[in-house]
């Protein structure tokens, strides 16, 4: 996953610091989608999650052994059929990495209540730094709102990160049957 790799940086996301804490905690179980080097799989595990990290390439597969918490498969993404069938997670995570077919599977792979937390490059990055170069790696203004659907939006933000990064971020809950969509207190960073 080459675009997950340029935009791959040693420090934890505040948005996934943010809302990480907020997963249910009944499955106790986060996905890490295109996990990269495992930033944020091994936060996860020190919150208490039991993690399944994936990616296609095996760097964080190799130096998370021995991490009981942690279980890592090896897989492509986008050249494979979803590779988790049915199991469930109470949230997952999808940083400086996008391939837009699998937001239905990310969906469905959530438990009631899970969250999908998500950070991404927009065109501007791109236009400003030359990467990711794959415009097929770039959101399109409000983009992410209407790929996270059927899901309900807990938060959003498009622009210039902190670090000077142009991103979308969304946090977004799997409503329940039976009490609807999650209420979060909104609070300071």
């Amino acid at each position: 996953m080459p675009a997950a790799r340029q935009g791959t940086e040693p420090r934890l996301s505040a948005w996934v610091e943010r809302f990480l804490a907020l997963a249910p905690r009944s499955g106790a179980r986060v996905l890490d989608l295109a996990c990269g080097l495992g930033r944020h799989s091994l936060y996860a595990s020190v919150l208490g999650f039991r993690v399944l990290a994936a990616d296609r390439e095996p760097d964080f597969g190799v130096m998370s052994i021995g991490i009981p918490a942690i279980e890592f498969r090896r897989t492509d993404l986008e050249s494979q059929p979803w590779p988790f069938g049915e199991e469930k997670f109470a949230a997952v995570i999808v940083t400086n990495y996008l391939h837009r077919p699998l937001f239905p599977r990310i969906a469905g792979a959530l438990e009631e209540g899970g969250l999908l937390i998500c950070e991404t490059f927009t065109a501007p990055q791109a236009e400003a730094f030359g990467r990711p170069s794959n415009p097929l790696h770039w959101l399109r203004s409000g983009e992410l709102l209407g790929l996270v659907r059927p899901l309900s939006v807990v938060a959003y933000e498009e622009g210039r990160t902190e670090r000077g990064r142009f991103v979308q971020r969304i946090c977004a809950a799997k409503p329940s049957p039976e009490r609807g969509a999650q209420r979060f207190e909104l609070g300071a960073r």
